[in-house]
């Protein structure tokens, strides 16, 4: 009797798909280059949000985040949605869950409790005796921050006190009232993620990349001792800002060899008026920051000498987890296990370096943003060296992976579609269009994209504004032809197919089994 088929996801947070070695001569990502020759690479697939967590909860839960109910940052991932998670550890799976989750907010209220979020955070004796499953991961190793920021604690903190830095607060922004020695600090009337100091003081071997490389090795060490099959997301942090990293990494990439994208010249003209205020030195979005800050509303004029820096250090960054994800791969030829290991990599959501003359992620629906990079690898069963350009989303994880174990009828009522027969070379393609949501505030900006295999139309809650954009013969969308008269026909046709995908979309939860 053939064994159960493991899972491993892995995931970058913040990735722009072209920083890949195989498509980018610029960086080196050996491992990840190894994985596409030894699997299939999608040119073509999305994220469901452009925002961290709306983006995770549906890899997890094969919905979209206005079902799934986390809709954007600083909103929970209700805990009773049911996940993959759930549905494998019926089925006798050990599930794992290493790296960054970021499922709930850093704030904890009485309607909205967070074990993310402080005092808990640092509550170190907490994360020690944590055996709780959560979101249908049995075992759970957890980190928060990006870099130097504050927000760190949970089980990294633990393993940095393990491996002797008992100071380790000194290496991050201070919660509170102290000041820290070691975090570089930020610009003055720079972005939040600015850094004077690219190269952290932190030593490589206590950096949260390879924590959580470590831990992921530990985890599948642990499963070659029992008969259970794994489901294990290992989740890296990078390369998401704040742009500072251990050495070598910060100094891996010369800043001069840097490339960054920039603005063509009147191409905002064209666009909704929130793409010309990211180039004023004072843009007034106070109404869109209403009641919290919404992602990208704020200037992003910044010296292109910086950019470049920042874009090393971003590489750099990228590099380093790539060293990981190799150490991963030769674990399970190691242990036996990478033929029986269905290994799905991508990243939750795209980002900008210099692209449209934007430099953060926000309600920009580019390509540089919803697009990310993909790879699949199943030794015998998705064929080898193979580039599809076959529409994906991250919300199909989830039904794919059931599909793939077995368990494709507990996909009734996920608005994901199984990708499985794509992956494995029986079909060229699972679905015909994609949907992106973004929202930040009840208000604006809130925004919905739809994708087909030539166009794509974005449409605003408020306004008259919108987008469409040729990706056939605009590849770089610096065309909009929202409001060209001669593309009124392509528009109406555009709208209607995209009321039509969220109408299919909808998900059914229980089947129909009478006739009143």
């Amino acid at each position: 009797m053939p064994k159960p088929l493991n899972i491993l996801l892995i995931t970058t947070d913040q990735q722009h798909y072209s920083t890949l070695g195989v498509l980018n001569d610029k960086i080196r990502t050996p491992n990840l280059d190894r994985l596409c020759r030894e699997g299939m690479r999608f040119e073509r697939a999305y994220c469901p949000s452009p925002v961290c967590t709306p983006s995770r909860g549906s890899i997890i839960t094969g919905l979209y985040p206005s079902h799934h109910g986390a809709w954007t940052i600083g909103v929970k991932l209700p805990e009773d949605v049911p996940t993959i998670g759930e549905r494998l550890t019926r089925v006798g799976y050990n599930t794992g869950l290493i790296g960054k989750a970021h499922f709930q907010p850093l704030v904890s209220t009485v309607e909205s409790p967070s074990i993310e979020a402080h005092p808990t955070l640092r509550d170190l004796d907490f994360w020690r005796a944590f055996r709780d499953q959560w979101y249908g991961f049995q075992h759970v190793e957890l980190a928060r921050n990006h870099a130097d920021e504050k927000h760190v604690g949970q089980h990294y903190a633990i393993w940095l006190e393990e491996h002797g830095l008992a100071d380790w607060q000194e290496y991050f922004q201070p919660v509170a009232g102290a000041k820290s020695r070691m975090a570089p600090t930020t610009f003055a009337d720079h972005p939040y993620w600015a850094r004077r100091d690219r190269s952290w003081k932190l030593p490589q071997d206590l950096h949260y990349t390879r924590w959580t490389g470590e831990r992921s090795l530990a985890y599948l060490d642990e499963r070659s001792r029992d008969d259970a099959p794994f489901f294990l997301w290992t989740s890296f942090h990078d390369p998401h800002p704040p742009y500072a990293v251990s050495e070598p990494w910060a100094s891996m990439y010369d800043p001069a060899d840097m490339e960054p994208g920039a603005l063509v010249p009147g191409e905002h003209d064209r666009n909704p008026p929130h793409f010309r205020m990211t180039q004023e030195v004072s843009p007034d979005f106070r109404a869109w920051h209403k009641p919290f800050e919404a992602h990208g509303c704020d200037s992003h004029l910044y010296p292109v000498d910086e950019l470049k820096n920042d874009m090393a250090v971003y590489y750099g960054m990228m590099s380093f987890l790539d060293q990981e994800i190799g150490r991963i791969l030769d674990r399970l030829d190691a242990l036996g296990m990478a033929e029986n290991t269905l290994v799905v990599f991508s990243t939750d959501h795209g980002h900008f370096l210099g692209q449209h003359g934007l430099v953060a992620k926000g309600p920009f629906h580019y390509e540089d943003m919803l697009r990310i990079p993909m790879i699949v690898r199943q030794p015998g069963t998705v064929p080898a060296g193979v580039v599809s350009d076959a529409l994906q989303s991250l919300v199909d994880f989830t039904p794919t992976v059931l599909k793939a174990v077995g368990l494709g009828d507990q996909a009734a009522g996920l608005q994901g579609v199984s990708q499985h027969g794509v992956w494995t070379g029986r079909e060229e393609r699972a679905r015909d269009f994609i949907l992106c949501e973004n929202r930040h505030n009840p208000g604006m900006p809130h925004l919905i994209s739809y994708v087909n295999g030539r166009y794509k139309i974005t449409v605003y809650k408020e306004g008259p504004y919108g987008e469409i954009f040729d990706l056939e013969e605009d590849p770089a969308e610096i065309n909009n032809l929202w409001n060209e008269p001669r593309m009124a026909g392509l528009k109406q046709e555009l709208t209607h197919e995209m009321l039509q995908g969220l109408m299919r979309s909808e998900p059914m939860k229980m089947p129909r089994v009478a006739h009143a």
